[in-house]
């Protein structure tokens, strides 16, 4: 287990609740930890590389921005196919996210998971068949996994 130094647990506690919402919002959170920006940049950095930290990304509530319908689309690729795949679908700008998981035989054949938002599930549906169409027949089947609710969001956590 890695231990974070003063330093480092006041830059997780200035991001914690988020990146600010400004245009260069790393001065702010040099600011919120009491560090240079550069020693901001140069940590996130070195905690990214250790593992410490996979990324920095937004997590918008899509509801919040009239996205009702949320779909996790699956699909059966071939595993010689699947992490080139992956990267296609992962590039078409209205996936938010796409990640290859490890099948569950005999219950669950699924290895690609693309997630899409839509203001209905006709747009998650038409998102869905333009995917399919991007696989044609590297996917041999493939379904939508709706949202019932908003699971809440957070990231990285500094324990009490």
């Amino acid at each position: 287990m890695t231990r974070l130094d003063p330093a480092d647990r006041a830059l997780v506690a200035a991001l914690q609740d988020g990146l600010p919402l400004d245009a260069d919002p790393w001065p702010v959170v040099a600011e919120r930890a009491g560090l240079p920006v550069e020693t901001v940049m140069a940590r996130l950095t070195a905690m990214q590389e250790t593992g410490i930290i996979r990324r920095i990304a937004a997590l918008p509530n899509h509801y919040r921005l009239s996205l009702n319908a949320n779909g996790m689309t699956v699909w059966d690729v071939d595993d010689d196919t699947v992490d080139a795949l992956g990267e296609k679908i992962g590039a078409l700008e209205f996936v938010s996210h796409c990640y290859r998981r490890p099948r569950r035989l005999p219950d669950w054949r699924y290895n690609l998971f693309a997630m899409v938002h839509g203001i209905d599930r006709a747009e998650v549906e038409a998102k869905a068949a333009e995917i399919a169409r991007l696989l044609g027949l590297a996917s041999r089947a493939g379904d939508i996994l709706y949202s019932v609710r908003i699971l809440k969001k957070t990231g990285l956590r500094i324990a009490a």
